[in-house]
């Protein structure tokens, strides 16, 4: 009888147990839920971006330069319903930003312009690695959309600046001073050292001047 009994006390423990685990196990289920679902709705609200050209000399860039219009393109497009969403259209962001280091039209391939893509490059790859982390810290990845957008308009208006100093008229005489100046060093240093007189001869029986 006291075998029975106790057999049943410790059937009620188990049980009681058992229990108590899955009730905590939910719990945690469902903060991990909430946190998840507060961290979407952080990225979501966020994630706007300046797809479109701020000036004229941008959207001739999205007509003619291939890789800018399809990063344009690709940021353009928001995402859906899940994290998951998010996480591969960053992935595409990402690429379609790397590929903005090739075809730079001539007139901007320049140090100032490629050093704003680069920047622009680094920022879009840190976005895209904050985000596929198990723990997604929302807060740098809003911040780093924030970032993405300034250097956008950065390099819009260094594409703006670039296209209006090439319309400032050179002042008469200017290239010719500027190709006579190429000219000049072009031309090699071949001026030769002085040279020096040879030494007189000195009468060694010349009296001395003290």
């Amino acid at each position: 009888m006291k075998y029975k009994i106790s057999l049943f006390l410790l059937l009620i423990f188990v049980l009681n147990s058992c229990q108590n685990e899955n009730e905590k196990r939910l719990a945690e289920n469902q903060k991990e839920a909430k946190k998840k679902e507060k961290i979407f709705d952080n990225i979501n609200k966020a994630w706007v971006f300046i797809d479109e050209p701020i000036n004229e000399v941008s959207e001739k860039n999205e007509r003619e330069w291939t890789e800018w219009r399809d990063f344009l393109k690709e940021i353009g497009e928001k995402p859906r319903k899940t994290i998951g969403a998010f996480q591969k259209k960053s992935a595409a962001i990402s690429k379609k930003a790397m590929a903005l280091n090739t075809n730079i039209p001539a007139q901007f391939n320049q140090p100032q312009i490629k050093a704003r893509i680069s920047i622009l490059i680094t920022k879009v790859k840190m976005m895209d690695l904050f985000i596929h982390l198990n723990q997604i810290p929302d807060e740098k990845v809003t911040f780093l959309i924030g970032e993405i957008n300034k250097e956008m308009v950065s390099l819009e208006r260094q594409f703006d600046k670039i296209v209006e100093k090439s319309k400032i008229p050179k002042e008469q005489g200017e290239e010719d001073f500027l190709r006579m100046l190429d000219t000049t060093r072009a031309i090699p240093n071949t001026t030769a050292a002085p040279v020096m007189p040879p030494p007189r001869n000195i009468d060694q029986n010349s009296p001395k001047v003290e």
